[in-house]
């Protein structure tokens, strides 16, 4: 059995993408900040007989990261696919003209130090196992700078651009890199939005190895 590792898995589109990949047989790592919040969505993936464990780590230190990810491997087996999509926190998001060196060092640690640190971990292990995914989750900003949010906008943009050259760079070799993007966020009324209908959008991305990016709608 393998495993799917959510970095920065929450009740909302982490949880539904453990409960999708779990009914294919996979085991779920859960990994964020608060490990109150994973093992509570562990124990109710337990009950619907999903094999799941939580695992506390800060993406935006490196050693934190790759102990929860050692950790999960230890405990669920190898890592064949990696999530990455924590959500970016408030203070990333400020307007461009209020944005200084101190206030960009945070989305840069979380939204491209953390990723390279979990990709350059996880690699190893899929090509152990001659199979992998890495699925990286955005927001629109990605790919359409907002200037009220400047940091994540930068961020993402690294992230993308970094996600871009991994799925070039690892596709000869049989592993798949994708990104779904998001616009205007998770839920907001609008059916493809909802976690259930991401879950299987990135389930799909999983399977079908197709495009490297993936709208889950369009961005206007």
């Amino acid at each position: 059995m393998t495993t799917i590792a959510i970095i920065g898995a929450g009740e909302g589109l982490g949880a539904a993408v453990a409960r999708r990949f779990g009914r294919e047989g996979f085991s779920v790592a859960l990994i964020s900040r608060e490990q109150g919040n994973v093992d509570r969505i562990a124990a109710a993936l337990g009950g619907a007989g999903i094999t799941a464990a939580g695992f506390a780590a800060d993406v935006r230190n490196p050693e934190s990261l790759t102990t929860a990810l050692d950790s999960a491997a230890e405990r669920l087996g190898p890592i064949e696919v990696l999530q990455y999509s924590p959500v970016p926190a408030r203070e990333f998001m400020k307007p461009v003209l209020e944005t200084r060196v101190a206030d960009l060092v945070g989305p840069v640690e979380f939204s491209i130090y953390g990723p390279v640190t979990a990709v350059n971990w996880a690699l190893p292990g899929m090509r152990s196992l001659g199979r992998g995914t890495v699925l990286f989750v955005n927001g629109g900003s990605a790919v359409r700078p907002g200037a009220t949010v400047a940091g994540t906008s930068v961020a993402f943009a690294g992230e993308s651009a970094y996600a871009q050259l991994l799925h070039d760079a690892l596709a000869p070799e049989g592993l798949h890199v994708g990104q779904l993007i998001i616009p205007r966020g998770i839920g907001a009324g609008e059916p493809s939005h909802e976690p259930d209908a991401l879950a299987e959008r990135l389930w799909t991305m999983h399977t079908e190895r197709g495009e490297f990016r993936t709208f889950a709608a369009p961005l206007d």
